[in-house]
């Protein structure tokens, strides 16, 4: 969880995904940001989550650390030196109340242990990273399995427009987006996230 700056996290980035929760297919990256209080290890330990707050849902991304500083026209293989596994905890009633109300999603997705990464591990380049599904085990039974070739907008967009708008620098990272699958999480749920058949984290659920 060292030297990582700012966290960027793309939204409705999986056709399906979005289907499945009645959004609109975006035509533009659309991003929100989570505070750094919200990252935490899935080493195997305990993570606690809001318990009060209405249903919380986990979402299964491939995170990408950016390796230098962004220059206009440099590609994802020149600028992403890591990746991980990660889970943007979700407080989905409470996004459901401030969509109604046209407000920013920050208090659904930006509280503490919300951000979940597993170690990071070199980045091989684009082309190697689609050979490999990701995915996400919950009591041993998978519920979501993904691949970036699936995603509406490519690596290359998605860092682009991030750096474009925001920013882009040494220690960011991206959340990319969540394949189809997503659901809530109960207290005592035990999750893996796997790259191919490699288990890169896990950790057991506790609602608070």
């Amino acid at each position: 969880m060292e030297n990582i700056k700012n966290i960027y996290c793309v939204g409705r980035n999986y056709r399906l995904h979005a289907a499945e929760l009645g959004n609109a297919v975006p035509t533009s990256p659309f991003l929100f940001a989570k505070p750094s209080y919200a990252l935490v290890e899935a080493n195997g330990e305990e993570i606690v989550l809001p318990g009060n707050r209405g249903e919380v849902h986990f979402e299964l991304e491939l995170v990408v650390r950016i390796g230098k500083a962004y220059e206009k026209g440099m590609t994802v293989d020149e600028l992403v030196d890591q990746f991980a596994l990660g889970i943007d905890f979700t407080l989905r009633d409470v996004q459901s109340e401030l969509k109604k109300k046209g407000l920013p999603w920050l208090l659904a997705k930006g509280f503490p242990n919300s951000a979940v990464l597993t170690k990071f591990q070199p980045f091989n380049g684009v082309d190697e990273t689609k050979k490999t599904d990701f995915s996400m085990l919950k009591n041993g039974e998978q519920v979501q399995r993904g691949n970036i070739k699936d995603m509406i907008f490519d690596l290359q967009t998605i860092i682009d427009f991030s750096a474009e708008h925001f920013g882009l620098g040494e220690g960011d990272i991206l959340f990319t987006g969540t394949p189809e699958g997503v659901g809530p999480i109960a207290s005592g749920d035990q999750v893996a996230l796997l790259w191919g058949d490699s288990v890169l984290g896990e950790a057991k659920i506790k609602l608070g």
